[in-house]
């Protein structure tokens, strides 16, 4: 069995540290009434991010080339910033509803113009998820390390690639699809 990347160790680590963060940031708020605690640990989310920024950098640094887990890692940070605002009010309101009353979770629309415009919004987040990743290997190529320590992340089939792949997949697959979908519904109705 081949060993583990420790990277790959600092991402899944980061994920479920959002995830306990996360919970510990919302059992404080609803749970325990801690207001300002619940702040701090929600605000404090982004720490992860830089966390798995600054092992990577350490460890390219430390000679190490790039690998598939060094653009998962941009790409898992990327993703991270741009929906991690999303992800924390959608819970948020999942568990004021469930645990203090509040009123039911606002459900993404399923059809017409406000569904195209959630489909646009969501692209437009998956755009600068990308973004931000593309800017990261970007950092770690030219900045942190050489072209030829990191050709894995920017070269033929390298992250970058990869990244520009499901944003085309999720344009044609979300939006487009929405409308088309809504410009059919219309045809239909007439």
């Amino acid at each position: 069995m081949e060993d583990i990347s420790p990277l790959a160790v600092a991402i899944i680590v980061c994920e479920i540290g959002f995830w306990v963060v996360l919970a510990a940031g919302l059992a404080a708020r609803y749970l325990l009434r801690w207001r300002r605690t619940s702040v701090v640990l929600l605000v404090g989310t982004p720490l992860l991010d830089v966390a798995l920024l600054a092992f990577t950098v350490v460890d390219l640094r430390g000679g190490g080339e790039a690998t598939l887990v060094h653009g998962l890692g941009a790409a898992y940070l990327g993703f991270s910033v741009a929906f991690g605002h999303s992800v924390i009010r959608w819970a948020d309101q999942h568990v004021a509803h469930r645990f203090a009353g509040g009123p039911p979770p606002v459900k993404p629309p399923k059809r017409g113009p406000e569904k195209v415009r959630h489909e646009w919004r969501e692209w437009g987040k998956c755009l600068v998820g990308a973004a931000i990743a593309c800017a990261v290997m970007a950092l770690l190529s030219f900045v942190v390390a050489s072209p030829e320590q990191t050709e894995a992340l920017w070269g033929v089939g390298g992250w970058m690639m990869r990244l520009g792949v499901v944003t085309g997949i999720w344009l044609v697959a979300g939006p487009l699809w929405s409308v088309l979908a809504a410009g059919s519904g219309r045809r239909q109705d007439a």
